[in-house]
């Protein structure tokens, strides 16, 4: 088995590498959120122009009915473009936003669906002047598409149930992550009855043209970005694994090797989702940072055993085909605004922070957080980095004989100097990067200058 000096060939090419200018980051996230507010509001203005009056309570709960089921119809294809991994976006606004508003997105998509359904129901329920159950199997078996539309429905309802945090801490993430591509079923099964029973699309050929438009370019970056890159990528660069290499209790390091992986342009701090066809492991995708420049032959990951997968890691072969998709994420130097950087990690969270302190210029500090010094990972690497560009690096264990630095405003104003002006790149366990983050807020670090990418589902 090949040995891969990776530490020293990376040091080497830092060393050359020609320095960024400096840039303040802005994240373009306020824009993406006037984009979709816009066309929230573009759905409100059909409902408003196909609607001359509003009298009675029929027709209150009706149009009701009709507000909410367009703005629900409008949130699944927010929904779908916000999860469909388009690079642009998601090196923009970052991975964990973009999962942040698709949960929140969900929650609202959810409640407009159920409120549509009530209130069509009940309006419509007045207006025949019948009861609710003789309306709703009216509804359901006499209208065009309704009945494929209340299964797309329940199937919503279903995986927003399973989406709850109460639900989710019970349930792997892989199976949390199958259990998703419902979505894509219900919104399809929803889909053509918004055209064969909308008031707002039946004599409107325009409205009809755009909510197709509109869906079919939510396909297309589904189909382009989810799952004809991926495909494409795969056969072309033919990643497999190198080398599997212990560096603590628990943890691994991955390393793993291909053609031309220069074009994939993977910057550090960012990550893939990976794929290792391995029996038992090829179902399954997740997210592990690079935890070392890439390079045109080699990438890597480190990874530390907190499920089947990540614990299955250690028994991969070399030779074992892997596929990935990314690179994802905006955890990246364009982010950097300032010559003075930050780094403060816990656990294996070290790993894309490893990468940054290799490559991030500037005036650097990496503060490591771990349990004991058998759990600092990539300590050596670590060393060798601080050491050859003049950082300051401090470890911090849980252990009576260890350093220890709580994690307060006034300790880590205490460590660094001028904290207010420096650029803080948070990744850990939730608990740490929570307290990291009240930390620095009540130090005053503005933020605008903390950034925090999470990878948790």
């Amino acid at each position: 088995m090949t040995t891969i000096q990776h530490t020293r060939r990376s040091l080497h090419l830092s060393q050359h590498a020609p320095p960024l200018p400096w840039r303040p980051w802005r994240s373009p996230a306020a824009g993406v959120l006037t984009l979709i507010h816009a066309g929230a509001a573009a759905v409100l203005a059909l409902w408003w122009r196909n609607t001359e009056t509003v009298a009675g309570p029929d027709a209150w709960l009706t149009n009701g009915g009709r507000i909410t089921g367009l703005l629900a119809g409008y949130a699944c294809a927010v929904l779908l473009a916000l999860m469909a991994r388009v690079p642009a976006l998601d090196r923009s606004v970052g991975s964990d936003r973009l999962a942040r508003w698709h949960a929140m997105g969900g929650r609202y998509t959810v409640s407009l669906s159920v409120a549509h359904t009530l209130l069509i129901i009940w309006g419509y329920s007045i207006t025949a002047e019948t009861d609710v159950i003789d309306q709703t199997t009216a509804l359901v078996f006499a209208y065009e598409d309704m009945l494929i539309a209340t299964i797309g429905m329940l199937l919503l309802v279903v995986v927003g149930i399973v989406s709850a945090r109460a639900a989710r801490r019970r349930m792997s993430y892989e199976t949390w992550h199958y259990v998703h591509f419902l979505t894509y079923l219900a919104v399809f099964l929803a889909f053509f009855h918004q055209l064969s029973n909308g008031a707002d699309f039946v004599d409107a050929p325009a409205a009809r043209l755009a909510w197709y438009g509109l869906y079919l370019g939510v396909a297309g970056l589904l189909l382009w970005y989810r799952f004809l890159t991926p495909l494409r990528r795969a056969l072309r660069h033919r990643l497999s694994v190198a080398e599997v290499h212990p560096e603590a209790p628990g943890v691994v390091s991955v390393y793993i090797t291909g053609r031309h992986l220069d074009a994939l342009a993977a910057e550090p701090g960012q990550f893939f989702r990976w794929r290792f066809l391995a029996p038992g492991m090829w179902w399954a995708a997740n997210p592990y940072s690079l935890s070392a420049p890439a390079d045109e032959r080699h990438l890597r990951i480190t990874v530390k055993a907190a499920g089947g997968h990540s614990a299955a890691l250690a028994g991969l072969r070399p030779g074992t085909r892997v596929w990935a998709e990314g690179p994802y994420g905006a955890f990246t130097r364009a982010r950097q605004g300032s010559h003075k950087v930050l780094l403060l990690g816990g656990g294996v969270g070290i790993t894309p922070l490893r990468a940054l302190f290799e490559t991030l210029p500037g005036d650097m500090t990496l503060l490591y957080y771990a349990r004991s010094f058998q759990d600092l990972a990539l300590r050596d690497e670590l060393d060798g980095i601080a050491a050859a560009r003049g950082a300051r690096l401090h470890y911090v264990v849980d252990e009576r004989t260890g350093p220890s630095l709580p994690l307060t405003a006034a300790a880590l104003s205490d460590l660094v100097p001028e904290l207010t002006s420096h650029d803080v790149y948070v990744c850990g366990p939730p608990g740490m990067a929570v307290a990291a983050k009240a930390a620095l807020r009540d130090a005053g670090v503005p933020r605008h200058r903390v950034h925090h990418e999470s990878f948790a589902f």
